[in-house]
């Protein structure tokens, strides 16, 4: 037996109260974002972890699709045709008679094996690993919303933030995912000073750049070589 409530919020008699989810299903309805405690949720939040873009890898998907496709077709039809009272194809006759007599040490067999093993690793790595190495995952401030920066855009953002430094003649910027390598020329000043000012320009650069996963930021400040 349950208890009405009673309150300013009760609900009038003869009506329910509004659910949020799908009756019986326990779920919350997708549109709703309301919490746990039935308060709103900014659309702003941040959503936790972030995780790298997946690579489509259709070319590989396509190639190998075609692959199965072509063996299995090729050798449905032979068997098809060996029930219908006809004679095997010559290249499966020569394979189960080589696979017979030929012993496991033998150089075509270890190779093939090789072979086989190199690719069906090759198709696990691709099945496992994220891809698009190019594309850095930015923080999301958006439940909804995802973002990537490209290396070369990154680095090329963060060349302009070095070349802004007094005495930085030239810059070169390679970006990778755990690090920002600077390699600096400076023309005057003392070089540790130079180095510091790097330093600090870039990481704050760095964190303009808005990356879910920051990179540790290296500077290597030089003098130009000598002429002559």
């Amino acid at each position: 037996m349950t208890t009405p409530t009673s309150g300013p919020d009760a609900p009038a008699p003869g009506h329910d109260a509004p659910a949020t989810g799908r009756p019986g299903t326990g779920k919350t309805d997708p549109g709703d974002t309301s919490g746990p405690d039935g308060a709103p949720v900014p659309a702003d939040a941040p959503t936790g972890r972030v995780r790298r873009f997946w690579a489509a890898r259709r070319v590989p998907a396509a190639v190998l699709a075609a692959l199965v496709l072509g063996g299995a077709g090729l050798l449905l039809y032979d068997v098809a045709a060996v029930r219908a009272d006809r004679q095997a194809m010559a290249w499966r006759r020569e394979l189960a008679d080589g696979l017979a007599t030929r012993p496991l040490d033998d150089t075509w067999v270890v190779v093939g094996a090789a072979v086989a093993a190199v690719l069906g690793l090759w198709l696990l790595m691709l099945a496992a690993t994220p891809g698009l190495r190019e594309i850095l995952p930015m923080r999301r401030e958006h439940a909804d919303v995802r973002a990537g920066l490209d290396r070369e855009a990154a680095a090329l953002a963060l060349r302009d933030r070095a070349m802004e430094v007094s005495g930085v003649q030239s810059a070169k910027v390679r970006v990778r995912r755990s690090k920002a390598a600077v390699k600096a020329v400076s023309h005057f000043r003392d070089l540790d000073e130079v180095r510091a000012d790097v330093e600090s320009a870039l990481t704050a650069g760095v964190d303009e750049l808005g990356l879910a996963h920051p990179p540790a930021v290296t500077v290597r400040v030089a003098r130009p070589p000598r002429k002559g």
